[in-house]
């Protein structure tokens, strides 16, 4: 590593470039949290095209009509009507982002972005009626009873998830400590669905770790893209500058993403100041955001870079991967990325309701639509479930082999 990359790290680490990131979560890319204009009781947006005679028919009729069965839980108050009405409008998106939360459901959210909660540890999405899952988190009770990455989840319990919500399916997943959770899969490779039982935990999500592999290389296992992540990878590099190696692996497989902040000022100590790292289409006309690198640039050409990808990396992970191989900087080894290039903003509606909607979709520096496409690697390998089970790594192989090639 050439003396100018350690210096700037080191006066990094010292008067810390850490960058104050904006408030709020969103599921790939960060925006701040909003709070909509009280609409209850106004008729502030309604659009005067839409004849509301029909909804209000229906609310009429089962109000006077439906009677409860044995299969009805509870009675539905008139609260919990207008909430399934919102959520019956967002469904209507076909959008498996866009997604209405009731008070539980904000609650448990909340948790999530908190990164402390309990259940098994794996991102999951619904989309196009079914339930698949994008990665377990690293060290998770679903990465340890061997979920992977791309894995159709048919039941969850006795309970089909054809055309289940993620939200839905979460809440059947979630659960206390020490209880367990059964799971029918479909597997590419596999002819029949199994059962997977996993059971339930307290859920810290993982940041980073970093190993030194010896003849050269140096890798780091980037889980997640938290507030804290943009500090530990900057400590992260720090120990990879002062090892005295010279290449490096940057591990993105299984890693489902999180603020777009921390993508950015990752990619930033790669690249120039002002190159474009991603694009923010909004569609209709409406012009772009780019986002540009801040400039740190410590390593300028001198370093050899793989970014290890897969079906788990998702969202700002693909950014920063799409980012740094597109600029030139690194080259990406694996399988293709999940797809989960789009922008979501969560904004409260009451103190206690919330709702995620889809406000823009990502595209690279070279504009790549990532929820189209995903990112292919320039090195496609697979790694198998044999792989897995015997602890066996194609991928990493076959990054050690391109760097050492370099």
């Amino acid at each position: 590593m050439n003396p100018e990359a350690h210096s700037i790290l080191n006066i990094a680490f010292i008067i810390s470039l850490f960058v104050v990131f904006f408030l709020g979560y969103h599921f790939g890319a960060g925006k701040i949290p909003q709070t909509a204009p009280n609409l209850i009781n106004t008729t502030d947006g309604q659009p005067a095209s839409v004849d509301f005679s029909a909804f209000w028919k229906a609310w009429n009729i089962l109000n006077t009509k439906f009677v409860a069965t044995a299969t009805s839980t509870k009675a539905a108050t008139e609260q919990d009507k207008v909430y399934g009405a919102i959520q019956g409008l967002t469904s209507s998106f076909g959008d498996p982002y866009t997604v209405f939360f009731p008070p539980k459901e904000a609650s448990a959210f909340a948790d999530d972005i908190r990164g402390n909660f309990q259940g098994v540890g794996m991102e999951v999405v619904s989309k196009d009626g079914t339930l698949t899952v994008i990665a377990p988190l690293k060290g998770s009770p679903a990465e340890r009873s061997g979920v992977l990455p791309g894995d159709i989840i048919v039941k969850i319990g006795d309970k089909d998830t054809t055309n289940m919500s993620t939200e839905e399916a979460v809440a059947l997943i979630r659960g206390e400590k020490g209880t367990p959770v059964t799971f029918t899969v479909v597997r590419s490779g596999r002819k029949l669905p199994f059962d997977i039982t996993v059971m339930r935990d307290v859920i810290n999500i993982p940041t980073t770790n970093t190993k030194d592999l010896g003849n050269g290389i140096f890798k780091i296992d980037l889980y997640s893209f938290t507030a804290e992540s943009p500090e530990l990878f900057r400590q992260a590099l720090r120990q990879f500058v002062e090892s005295g190696d010279t290449k490096l692996i940057l591990d993105l497989r299984g890693n489902p993403g999180g603020y777009l902040e921390a993508a950015i000022d990752m990619a930033s100590w790669f690249l120039p100041s002002g190159k474009v790292i991603v694009r923010e289409s909004y569609g209709d006309g409406k012009e772009e955001t780019v986002y540009r690198s801040k400039g740190y640039n410590v390593f300028k050409d001198n370093l050899k870079f793989v970014i290890l990808v897969d079906g788990g990396s998702a969202s700002a992970a693909e950014i920063l991967a799409g980012a740094l191989e597109e600029q030139g900087k690194a080259t990406l080894v694996g399988q293709k990325t999940f797809g989960k290039g789009s922008v979501q903003e969560l904004i409260d509606l009451t103190p206690t309701t919330s709702l995620k909607v889809t406000v823009a979709r990502w595209l690279t520096p070279n504009g790549l639509s990532i929820s189209k496409q995903g990112i292919v690697p320039e090195y496609i390998v697979e790694r198998t479930e044999a792989d897995f089970t015997s602890g066996k790594d194609p991928q990493l192989n076959k990054a050690i082999e391109v760097l050492n090639k370099k």
